[in-house]
């Protein structure tokens, strides 16, 4: 995809926003709003991504369903990195994620931008009428509340607890917890987005299974999550959720920033 083709679709992605905001759907703040996580599979070396970084942000930052909760992370793949830009964000760990979707949600192969929420719903990534549907979708489904506590730092690693305060049910789920950059800027210097500078947020630094959703029963769990040699984890976010097993739904979800 061009570039102006890139700036068109981005362009869109602000009308629809405006329009959201212009109506009273859009909110900034909201109590007893329903937490749904919002994935983004993407990568700079690839020309289709901006726009979709762009609505991710946009769904972070306009809260545009009213009841939810939107939770995003931005989860960079490594297959494009051969292609002229190596994406310093990337993990094969992503790719492994984004290829276990796939196959349960039937998908016959992996693409960028790919956008899946609560591990559900799966659709092109700068596809903003179809996420902010599968918000309000997922948004009607109880979700098992998840708190966090206080992260601590120590150095570069930073470690918090979860808790629940009720019954989390029998369904076989795993606690994931991911440290995430709130936003980064990357000046491209090759690959499909050569010469222009990537804005992102929510970047995925560290993603680990922590435990499983039955252990809550027995009281908080801790857990402990590495910062990149470059990453600053004073201004980093951590986030958890429940996910059943083999990545299907999610059932919970929670996020605070490391400092408060």
């Amino acid at each position: 995809m061009s570039q102006l083709r890139s700036f068109a679709i981005a362009t869109a992605l602000f009308g629809v926003f405006v329009s959201l905001t212009a109506t009273g759907v859009a909110q900034t703040s909201q109590t007893n709003r329903t937490p749904v996580l919002v994935e983004l599979f993407t990568s700079e070396g690839c020309s289709t991504c901006p726009p979709a970084d762009t609505l991710l942000a946009k769904l972070e930052q306009v809260q545009p369903v009213n009841g939810a909760e939107i939770i995003v992370l931005g989860e960079h793949v490594d297959y494009w990195d051969g292609q002229g830009w190596h994406d310093r964000f990337s993990s094969h760990q992503f790719t492994e994620r984004q290829n276990e979707y796939c196959g349960r949600l039937h998908v016959d192969n992996s693409y960028t931008p790919q956008m899946i929420v609560d591990g559900t719903d799966q659709f092109v990534g700068h596809d903003a009428i179809h996420a902010i549907n599968a918000v309000q979708h997922a948004a009607q489904t109880p979700k098992i509340k998840l708190i966090l506590s206080q992260p601590v730092v120590d150095a570069q690693k930073v470690s918090a607890s979860v808790s629940s305060p009720a019954p989390t049910g029998t369904k076989k789920a795993d606690l994931y917890a991911a440290l995430v950059d709130p936003k980064d800027t990357t000046e491209v210097h090759g690959g499909e987005n050569g010469g222009h500078r990537l804005h992102h947020v929510a970047v995925v630094r560290s993603l680990q299974r922590v435990g499983k959703l039955k252990d809550l029963g027995a009281g908080p769990v801790s857990f402990s999550l590495n910062a990149p040699a470059d990453a600053k984890p004073g201004e980093m976010r951590v986030v958890i959720f429940a996910q059943e097993s083999g990545l299907g739904a999610v059932l919970g979800a929670a996020s605070t920033n490391v400092t408060p």
